[in-house]
């Protein structure tokens, strides 16, 4: 195969080419000048930051002719041959496919033979977090005294997954993950020397996909390059990168600057109209509010800036947002993300989330003039309270300060029913208008199937009615957490109420409660009713159970008994 990918082709050949790792560079050259080499090294950190690239140049340098040097000179016979793979003392292990005791072992019987072209023999165990226990176990006494003539260079992605044991026995180097600049100017060089034509702001993407690995940039710009014409372009970057371009990421946030949200699903539909993923697009308006933050917070840290490139729309917008609004932004957005990962449908939630941040409230921080009238109004009514109060009339929190109270509430002990409306309901209850209610109840439901309101119809599944009078009925919920998310959900209750409205000609309140509260509401409701003499409390719309019904489930089970009138 003639053409070899470009991260082959310009893989480092010394500590100099090794970007954006001179914490680890620096201190294996003055080890090699004085010369204090170790037996064992470990080299960990993420993909593509130059691990493997590193021990195959030290493997060169302490075995170069002209040794000790602190750079191999790449010309000798030692250096050519450990390049091309020719001499057999530098031998590259995989422990993902060579992870067993038996290949331990064989290291382990080979490692007393002395080199036999170079003076060092050196082995470089890629991934070697993948060797099983009893592979570790094979290696501990070998790694820690081995013969003078071999050195080890263990190399990982996930170093927890390594003993300490054999931690301990290695000096450990933390490769870092390379920043956007070091790669692009990396990616600069390859370029001019390879006579490839390329838009800088292209370079830029390509080196913020990457993520820190400078493998994954040379991967990606060798596709770009491919995908491209002449020039690889800022299109063709985001082609290949699946990235969404900083024009729609401007035109989706000034949407929802001007609460246009419209415009925002146009926006977000074109951008998915183009294959984007939906999961990519999240992540880079969350790093797109990121990096506003940060611009608003610090605007000469542009390094810092993982996504956007400083330009007049970006700045215009970062002045018009407030960082309260930010926050709320990456936290709805981020909320959207995690609900994203466990659904087969993530497009809708991600319309659901640009839908509510062009609709939510302008935040902003309130100056002391915009708080002023606020202020003057409350002195105004404190001293109208307070000549109030001189005249003698007596004025009780609750008149100076009503609050509205909601039908339904949750307290802290779970979902309380409102037992005076419902006992007003059930003075009131006849068994015509709870027959008329469930003569309509499953059309109702079909209905909301049919208007796809599926979860709405999915409350009243295990809920039935048990009361009502002309204006009110009452739904029992066989679970209190049914009947707390009906009660609470304003939509909900006014899909119900319109249905039946529909289907009866009649405008109902709804009640709910869970079946344990309505059996001692309605338990407690017959005993009062009985004291005071009243008989007519069994036909309230709750009829008692028949004797030979209930002696009918007693024998066969309620799940086969059906009533008929």
């Amino acid at each position: 195969m003639s053409y070899q990918a470009l991260y082959r082709v310009w893989r480092p050949q010394t500590f100099l080419d090794v970007v954006g790792q001179e914490h680890v560079t620096k201190t294996l050259q003055n080890a090699l000048l004085q010369e204090k080499i170790s037996h064992a090294y470990l080299f960990t950190g993420p993909r593509g930051t130059g691990k493997t690239s590193a021990a195959k140049i030290l493997a060169k340098a302490v075995n170069c002719e002209r040794a000790p040097i602190n750079e191999p000179c790449n010309e000798c016979d030692a250096c050519k041959g450990i390049t091309d793979g020719s001499i057999p003392d530098v031998i590259e292990i995989d422990a993902a496919s060579n992870n067993g005791v038996e290949e331990i072992r064989d290291i382990r019987d080979k490692v007393k033979y002395a080199p036999s072209a170079v003076k060092y023999k050196v082995y470089i165990v890629d991934e070697v977090h993948m060797l099983s226990m009893g592979a570790f176990n094979a290696l501990l006494k070998t790694l820690e005294e081995p013969p003078q003539h071999v050195i080890f260079i263990l190399a990982t992605t996930e170093p927890h997954k390594i003993p300490l044991t054999i931690i301990s026995r290695c000096q450990r180097f933390d490769f870092k993950r390379i920043t956007a600049t070091s790669i692009v100017n990396r990616m600069q060089m390859i370029i001019d020397e390879s006579g490839v034509n390329c838009d800088s702001q292209a370079l830029q993407i390509i080196a913020r996909a990457a993520e820190g690995g400078m493998r994954d940039a040379l991967s990606l710009l060798d596709q770009a390059i491919s995908f491209s014409d002449e020039i690889v372009t800022v299109d063709d970057a985001l082609a290949v990168t699946g990235a969404v371009s900083q024009g729609f990421l401007n035109q989706l946030a000034t949407a929802i600057v001007n609460h246009d949200a419209a415009n925002g699903l146009e926006i977000l539909g074109e951008l998915l109209f183009q294959g984007k993923d939906p999961t990519r697009f999240v992540e880079d308006f969350i790093l797109y509010y990121r990096d506003m933050l940060l611009y608003k917070a610090a605007p000469n840290l542009e390094e810092s800036m993982e996504r956007v490139l400083l330009e007049e729309t970006f700045i215009e917008l970062a002045e018009k947002v407030s960082q309260e609004q930010i926050y709320h932004l990456i936290e709805q957005l981020n909320k959207t993300q995690q609900e994203m990962r466990w659904t087969n449908h993530p497009r809708i939630f991600l319309e659901v989330a640009i839908v509510k941040l062009c609709q939510q409230e302008q935040i902003k921080g309130q100056s002391a003039e915009d708080v002023q009238p606020l202020i003057t109004r409350i002195d105004q009514l404190e001293k109208e309270l307070s000549q109030i109060k001189a005249q003698g009339v007596k004025v009780s929190e609750e008149s100076v300060a009503p609050q509205a109270k909601k039908p339904q509430r949750v307290s802290k002990k779970g979902y309380q029913a409102p037992v005076g409306r419902i006992n007003e309901v059930l003075k009131q209850a006849t068994k015509q208008d709870l027959m008329m209610v469930k003569s309509h109840w499953g059309e109702m439901l079909e209905r909301l199937v049919h208007n796809q309101m599926r979860s709405q119809a999915a409350l009243l599944n295990e809920a039935e009615p048990v009361a009502a009078s002309d204006q009110v009925f009452i739904i029992k919920f066989k679970y209190e957490i049914h009947c707390q998310m009906a009660m609470e959900n304003h939509k909900f209750i006014e899909t119900l109420t319109q249905s039946l409205f529909d289907l009866s000609g009649k405008r109902f309140q709804v009640l709910g409660l869970p079946d344990e509260q309505w059996q001692s509401i309605r338990q407690s409701f017959l005993q009062y009713q009985k004291a005071n003499g009243d008989d007519t409390a069994e036909d309230m719309g709750n009829e008692e159970e028949d004797p030979v019904v209930s002696e009918a489930m007693k024998l066969f089970g309620e799940d086969l008994i059906e009533i008929k009138d």
